[in-house]
């Protein structure tokens, strides 16, 4: 069969289109829409770290998307806990890169929740077809005069012959001093593909409640709920056995699995949210846990990049049907 014998333009089947946004705090902003032509269909936010805003399967949304909805880099306060302000959460939203997690002070510095980058646009973006892959590439700089100099080069490689993409990055420190160096996941779940009876699959060798409130939801961590009224956010740091989390809804059908390298992001959180109108599962894959720098350097296990050093993360996200 020669499909192009079916079709009068390649983009018929399967396709990244560039739009913007009009109106509203979103005003303006870049959206990458990709479909794969096999049901996966993602919007990348360029202006927003090139994270994955919405993603949904044969209709079925996966993601959670926040109150705020879409938010220009315009608006975006880095200051204590203003990130939340401007969190669509989407589907994914990048942490990092030199700070995560709760607002603290360290070395000097006072840092906001969950660092900057996720407020950076792509300064470079492109995307085409290679084989039976749609590709994008971005570039974001998160630097600063007397401060942290990073690079952040993504590769988005979506298949189109399954429903499965993975998530190529790159950070170098281009400046001339070490620099503390943090990177999270923040993949986000939400109504319908988050429901009461779905199912949490992970394989952890230790578990650590972040705070009280947590270590109380420890027996339930991964039982799930109906919304509830003032349900307290809950936050566990796993040790992951295996590179290996997914949430599966039978009712739906559907199942999605995030696969990444123990060796590159050694640590996985779960935040719980079961409140009505805030209704989300994270599994978030890191090189770290989100409770601060200053504590992850006390640990210990605080990561840092010399001048000219890079590191790399790959995820890949599978969807199946169950």
């Amino acid at each position: 069969m020669n499909i192009s014998d079916y079709i009068g333009h390649p983009t018929q089947i399967s396709r990244i289109e560039e739009h913007r946004l009009v109106g509203g705090r979103g005003d303006n902003m870049r959206l990458l829409e990709v479909d794969n032509g096999r049901g996966l269909a993602l919007t990348l936010s360029p202006d927003r770290c090139g994270d994955i805003s919405r993603m949904s399967y044969r209709g079925i949304n996966l993601g959670f998307f926040a109150p705020c909805g879409y938010v220009s880099p315009h608006y975006y306060d880095g200051s204590g806990n203003n990130f939340l302000k401007s969190f669509t959460a989407g589907f994914m939203t990048t942490c990092g890169l030199s700070h995560l997690g709760s607002p603290c002070q360290d070395d000097g510095e006072v840092l906001g929740l969950h660092g900057t980058i996720a407020g950076i646009p792509a300064e470079e973006e492109n995307h085409y077809t290679d084989g039976d892959e749609l590709v994008v590439r971005l570039t974001m700089r998160d630097a600063s005069l007397f401060a942290r100099k990073l690079l952040l080069k993504r590769e988005y490689r979506f298949s189109t012959s399954r429903c499965e993409f993975t998530i190529h990055d790159y950070v170098e420190n281009f400046g001339h001093e070490t620099t503390p160096y943090m990177i999270l996941y923040h993949i986000n779940f939400g109504y319908p593909m988050l429901a009461p009876d779905s199912i949490i699959t992970l394989s952890a060798k230790s578990t650590t409640p972040c705070d009280d409130v947590s270590r109380d939801g420890l027996p339930e961590m991964l039982r799930l709920c109906e919304p509830r009224d003032h349900y307290p956010e809950q936050c566990f740091y796993h040790e992951p056995e295996v590179g290996h989390v997914s949430l599966s809804n039978r009712g739906l059908g559907v199942s999605v699995s995030v696969d990444f390298d123990l060796d590159e992001l050694p640590c996985l959180t779960q935040w719980k949210l079961m409140q009505k109108g805030e209704y989300v599962l994270g599994l978030e894959p890191g090189n770290c846990y989100p409770n601060g720098r200053d504590k992850m350097r006390e640990s210990g296990k605080l990561r840092f990049l010399a001048p000219g050093e890079s590191a790399e993360q790959t995820l890949k996200i599978s969807v199946d049907e169950i």
